[in-house]
C-alpha cells in the first residue's frame, strides 16, 4: 500500500466521533433531531450531521491533501462525488451505515471509511460503537478484527458450500421493477436470505465467514468500498453482475460477493439473473 494516511489513526478517529457524536445520542434523539432525505426510509439524524463534521475536521487537519468524501456533505453538495474519480487521494466516509436502525433505537449501526488512491480502494474500515471493535483492512495485508486492547484475529470467508446450503444478505429494494419479482423468487434456491438494513454489520458478518454471499444494486461509494475490499482480504470474490471489476467511481452494475468465484458464478447464473 502507497499512501500517507495512517490507518490505525483513522480507525481511532471513527470510534471517537462515535463515542463523542454518535453513542450519545442512541435512543435519545428529539423530533427535531430525525430528517427524511430521499423517502420515509432515508433519514438523516443529527448523529450523522456531528460525527461526519468531526471526522471531516480533523481529516482536513491530519491529511490536508486527500478529497473528503462524506455521505452527509454529498447530500450538501452532490457534485463533490463526481471529483473522486480524479483525486489522487480520497478518504470516503459513512458517519453512520444504518441510519435507519439507529433512529429506531436498533443496535445495529456503524461507521464506515475507505481509503482511494488514484481510483483504487487501498484501506477500509468499519467500526462497530456498540461492540467497540473495528474491522480493518489494508490492500494486500488481509482482513482483521481489531480491539482497542490491541487483539488482532484475522478474518477468512466462509467455506464454498452447495447453493441449497447458502445463506446470505440481498438487498433487493433497490433491484429493477423488472427483475425483482425474479430474483426474489430464485432466492428460493438459497438456504435463507436477510437484511440487516445495515451495509457495516452485513460486511463484517460476511467477512468473518458466517455467511456464503452479499448482493446489492445501489452502490454509494461510503457503503460499499471499504466493505468489498475488506471482503475481498478476506479470500473472497467480489464483482459487478455482468462481472467486470467494482472500482470507486462505479455508482451502478450491481455488485455480487461470494466466498470464491466459483461460487459467485453459480449465484450469479441461478439467482441474481440481472
Amino acid at each position: 500500500m502507497t499512501s500517507k494516511i495512517d490507518v490505525t489513526t483513522l480507525a481511532d478517529l471513527l470510534r471517537r466521533a462515535a463515542k463523542a457524536e454518535i453513542l450519545p445520542r442512541f435512543r435519545r434523539l428529539g423530533s427535531d433531531d430525525v430528517r427524511a432525505k430521499s423517502e420515509a426510509t432515508d433519514l438523516v439524524t443529527e448523529a450523522d450531521l456531528q460525527a461526519e463534521r468531526m471526522i471531516k475536521a480533523e481529516v482536513s487537519a491530519l491529511w490536508p491533501e486527500a478529497l473528503f468524501i462524506g455521505e452527509e456533505s454529498v447530500a450538501a453538495d452532490p457534485e463533490l462525488l463526481d471529483k473522486l474519480k480524479g483525486a489522487s487521494l480520497a478518504i470516503v466516509v459513512d458517519p453512520v451505515d444504518g441510519t435507519f436502525n439507529f433512529a429506531s433505537g436498533i443496535p445495529a449501526f456503524g461507521v464506515m471509511a475507505s481509503v482511494v488512491a488514484n481510483g483504487e480502494t487501498i484501506a477500509g474500515i468499519i467500526y462497530d460503537p456498540m461492540g467497540d471493535d473495528w474491522v480493518i483492512a489494508e490492500k494486500g495485508s488481509g482482513a482483521w478484527l481489531k480491539r482497542p486492547d490491541g487483539e488482532a484475529l484475522r478474518l477468512k470467508v466462509a467455506t464454498p458450500v452447495a447453493l441449497e446450503h447458502m445463506t446470505g444478505m440481498a438487498s433487493t429494494g433497490f433491484l429493477p421493477k423488472d427483475k425483482r419479482a425474479e430474483v426474489m423468487g430464485n432466492l428460493a434456491k438459497v438456504r435463507f436470505v436477510s437484511n440487516y438494513r445495515c451495509a457495516a454489520h452485513e460486511y463484517r458478518t460476511f467477512a468473518g465467514g458466517h455467511v456464503h454471499y452479499l448482493a446489492y444494486n445501489k452502490l454509494m461509494p461510503w457503503d460499499h468500498l471499504g466493505g468489498t475490499l475488506i471482503s475481498q482480504e478476506a479470500g473472497a470474490h467480489a464483482a459487478h453482475f455482468d462481472g467486470s471489476a467494482y472500482l470507486p467511481h462505479h455508482f451502478e452494475g450491481g455488485l455480487l460477493i461470494a466466498p470464491d468465484k466459483a461460487s459467485w458464478e453459480l449465484l450469479r447464473r441461478e439467482v441474481f439473473t440481472m
